[in-house]
């Protein structure tokens, strides 16, 4: 492939000339500005970013870049953790300025352009009484969160996020702009609900929304020694609490602020639950949560917007990321011991372990009905290791590493998408789509044979 430095200046300017956009080239003042993104552990020096106002401007860009055999890089303005909307030496399309929301009450659907974060689209939604299942944190990008899954708060009583895309606006390889849905271009509708950027460029989407106003939820917190106890207690509960309950488990430390001082730099195992159901059931729901006698909670009614962004000022942009995700069928002593175990070594204060619940909903469609192969597992873990400190870089990638190697051997064998890194290799990837690859490796072949959309979790041309 070539790089940006090899192309001669006129055809750059012949390319600019068609854009209502911006070029960011090395030499310009903001250029190292432009290339920080959200992991701070990722330093990757593209030889050009296109700054896309409009879908012209996307599909511009994507002729230029095949057209001249450039590595091309996908960048949507969220949290991608291997930094996979970047590159080096090659062209980055960013579309963190194709902004725009419509929620269109007739029909409680929402209208979202490709640059978006999800933490906009709740300020939209939100005063129409209407969310979209969406992450856990509001800074998160809507189009790498939709494309891997999109699993958070809601996946119990209104399933994931790629469970209520109804629509989306692609550019594909070869330059050409499609509509895919249900009765649209339905094999890639398919391939997109799960299989991330590897089929084109989205624009658009149009989501199902639902409605969600006040939820009743926060954090309850256990110290780590407890972690097996309060482990067995919470499989058995959250199997079988109501679909309008979610929690998901952490290890953790708690770092400082808004916690109170008693609990600051001391490990714990915790769950922060949503409950969306009739609020004047929800003290009587909770008793059993906290006739466990948490050693901290902090559970009452909120805004939805409340709770999608309460941990968004702990986890600001550019801190130092590094994270590993597997699925688990169950939550047996063995998993419950190596949580204890490396629980109580977490290396820095932000680092923690998630386990996600895959249940309700979010179970109710099948393994092949969307390219996210996982449906019958019950939880999606993730561990991050995570510090500002460039020194901790290794400390938290070696913790992170022996954690999720302790767990693996009991895990379901793939990792959700999203909770992956740039490094794991093509089998993890396979491993991820399980049954699905193959069909997904087909799609690609029809709609991008020549691999163009490659910085991703790579699905390769059959």
């Amino acid at each position: 492939m070539k790089t940006i430095k090899e192309l001669d200046k006129e055809s750059i300017s012949e390319f600019a000339s068609h854009l209502r956009g911006t070029l960011v080239m090395p030499m310009d003042s903001n250029y190292n500005e432009t290339r920080k993104i959200y992991n701070g552990m990722i330093d990757k020096h593209p030889g050009m970013f296109v700054m896309c106002v409009d879908v012209a401007d996307v599909m511009a860009t994507v002729n230029f870049a095949r057209e001249n055999n450039i590595l091309l890089a996908i960048r949507g303005g969220g949290h991608n953790g291997g930094g996979l909307g970047l590159c080096d030496d090659g062209l980055v399309l960013d579309l963190s300025l194709i902004k725009y929301i419509r929620v269109d009450t007739s029909n409680n659907t929402v209208r979202v352009g490709g640059g978006n974060l999800w933490g906009e689209v709740d300020h939209a939604t939100h005063p129409f009484g209407l969310a979209v299942p969406a992450g856990i944190i509001s800074t998160t990008g809507v189009g790498g969160l939709t494309l891997g899954g999109g699993v958070g708060h809601l996946s119990r009583k209104y399933g994931l996020t790629i469970d209520n895309l109804l629509e989306a606006d692609m550019v594909l390889a070869d330059g050409s702009f499609v509509t895919v849905s249900a009765t649209q271009n339905t094999d890639l509708f398919w391939a997109i609900r799960g299989g991330g950027g590897n089929f084109g460029v989205i624009t658009s989407f149009k989501f199902q929304a639902h409605p969600v106003k006040t939820v009743f939820g926060g954090p309850t917190l256990w110290p780590v020694e407890k972690t097996e106890e309060i482990m067995a207690w919470y499989n058995a509960f959250i199997q079988s609490a109501p679909e309008e309950l979610n929690g998901f488990f952490a290890t953790m430390i708690i770092p400082g602020p808004p916690f109170p001082e008693s609990l600051h730099l001391k490990k714990f195992c915790g769950i922060v639950w949503c409950y969306v159901g009739d609020l004047s059931k929800a003290n009587e729901l909770f008793k059993p949560i906290l006739a466990m006698d948490p050693l901290f909670q902090h559970v009452g009614e909120m805004p939805y917007p409340s709770i999608q962004s309460m941990f968004d000022g702990l986890l600001p942009p550019g801190l130092q990321w590094y994270w590993r995700g597997d699925f688990f069928n169950d939550l047996n002593t063995e998993i419950s011991a190596q949580h204890l175990k490396f629980g109580s070594m977490i290396p820095t204060p932000l680092s923690q372990m998630h386990l996600y619940p895959i249940t309700g909903a979010a179970a109710r469609v099948g393994n092949s009905d969307t390219a996210w192969a996982y449906r019958d597992a019950k939880y999606s873990g993730v561990i991050v290791g995570v510090d500002p400190d460039p020194k901790n870089a290794d400390k938290i990638t070696r913790w992170c590493k022996d954690y999720w190697e302790g767990l693996h051997p009991h895990s379901a064998g793939g990792a959700y998408s999203n909770f992956m890194m740039n490094d794991e290799g093509q089998e993890r990837v396979k491993a991820s789509y399980k049954q699905n690859y193959a069909r997904l490796k087909k799609i690609k072949k029809v709609y991008d044979p020549s691999n163009l959309f490659k910085v991703n979790q790579n699905i390769l041309p059959d």
